[in-house]
């Protein structure tokens, strides 16, 4: 049987071929498909732009991912910007070209923070764009989209007086606790305190008897 020399030694096309299948299927394992929006599609959401951190709040996306986004040619379009033009819903800081045929896939090349918005009309002011974190390798920690804070609460100024909210509530006033009544003699206790009763009552007629 003809044998395949391999680094320090040989092995059987069998064993050759079972090598090969575990590299493809832990190749292929390594790569996730992430459909942009679910059945949602791209689009323009109906709850703005927190409809797309919703959705990527909670996943893990790592380098060899795809992003596949799914939209209609002439409707939509899909373009990879820089932070400072995903605030600003502009084109100006590009990272690529624009991919105007849909639907698209993307593939995750980079770790980091990547920005996708649609450059059409105003759909990215509408909510149109989408913010997800990239980790180098698969199974890496899962992160929150990086977004922008809004109606953040600030925190108390030090030495001032403390949140209403945070301020312990008085106690409700109620009626006095009544003390209860001690519990009643046990069964025992009330057994020997009859047999001292019956024994005081016979003891002078014990003493007439004996003299």
């Amino acid at each position: 049987m003809a044998r395949l020399s391999g680094l320090g030694g040989s092995c059987s096309p069998v064993a050759a071929a079972a090598a090969i299948f575990i590299l493809l299927v832990n190749t292929a394992a390594a790569q996730t498909v992430h459909v942009v929006g679910d059945n949602m599609g791209w689009t323009v959401p109906q709850g703005g732009a927190q409809a797309y951190a919703t959705w990527a709040t909670g996943k893990t996306f790592a380098v060899g991912d795809i992003l596949t986004f799914n939209f209609d040619t002439n409707n939509h379009d899909v373009l990879q910007v820089q932070r400072s033009s995903f605030d600003a819903c502009t084109s100006s800081d590009a990272v690529g070209s624009v991919i105007m045929t849909g639907p698209a896939n993307v593939t995750l090349d980079t770790a980091g923070d990547h920005y996708y918005i649609c450059t059409i009309s105003r759909h990215c002011a509408a909510g149109q764009k989408l913010a997800i974190t990239v980790a180098s390798t698969p199974g890496g920690p899962t992160t929150n989209p990086p977004s922008t804070p809004t109606n953040m609460i600030p925190p108390p100024a030090a030495g001032g007086a403390p949140d209403e909210a945070c301020a312990p509530a008085p106690e409700a006033a109620g009626p006095t606790t009544m003390m209860s009544p001690p519990p009643p003699p046990s069964s025992s206790s009330r057994a020997f305190l009859s047999v001292l009763t019956v024994a005081a009552a016979a003891a002078p007629l014990l003493f007439f008897v004996l003299v």
